[in-house]
């Protein structure tokens, strides 16, 4: 992955493409973060992490990178699942509760899940068997934003609708709350990564294109 991820587009007169190169990056650091909030990486992700290419750290994003590949040389997969679990899982309930429906109501299970399946329903989402967490969670939200992207790279309304109504009404308080987290080492890197790509494809996504 390359931190050169600012967004650019061509324009055509009477058109508008997204470069399929920036699409990828867009939808690639969505799944990774979906992939490292949905389990605990192993040595394997770890190493990618750690062997991160960053061309140039002088943006808040890239930073947040070389953020992210420095806690993955420090700690181990041993390490981190002990943090992940304390993070998320615990005996009954982790200290964070990465869930949309918990962010906007303060309870699980409302409104916000309700609205999401329909919307998933309509973009022809269909739920995995054997899938037991709700639509909600952090992960799957990312992991669907990314094939969003991948899908439909010029359907920019479709992803501004999404990530307005699903992903970016809560996602910061969350990543703020992570980041805050004194149980939070390897964590607190990702949360910083979370929060720049928020913001940096927060800006793309209100852009006039």
């Amino acid at each position: 992955m390359s931190a050169e991820v600012q967004y650019a587009t061509t324009e055509t007169p009477g058109t508008h493409t997204l470069a399929l190169s920036e699409a990828r990056a867009r939808a690639d650091t969505y799944s990774l973060l979906a992939a490292l909030l949905r389990a605990p990486p192993g040595p394997e992700m770890l190493h990618r992490l750690s062997v991160l290419e960053v061309a140039d750290a002088s943006d808040d994003f890239s930073r947040a990178l070389v953020s992210l590949k420095l806690a993955a040389r420090q700690v181990t997969a041993a390490e981190i699942d002990d943090e992940f679990h304390t993070l998320f899982v615990g005996l009954g309930r982790g200290e964070l509760v990465p869930y949309a429906s918990w962010y906007l109501t303060g309870f699980l299970m409302e409104q916000p899940l309700g609205e999401l399946r329909r919307d998933l329903a309509i973009l022809g989402f269909d739920r995995q068997e054997g899938v037991c967490e709700p639509e909600d969670h952090i992960a799957a939200v990312c992991e669907v934003l990314s094939m969003l992207i991948l899908d439909g790279p010029d359907d920019i309304d479709t992803h501004r609708g999404f990530f307005d109504k699903h992903f970016g009404c809560w996602v910061g308080r969350f990543f703020a709350d992570l980041e805050a987290s004194d149980s939070a080492v390897f964590y607190r890197a990702v949360a910083g990564l979370g929060s720049a790509f928020t913001e940096l494809e927060q800006r793309y996504l209100t852009q006039e294109v």
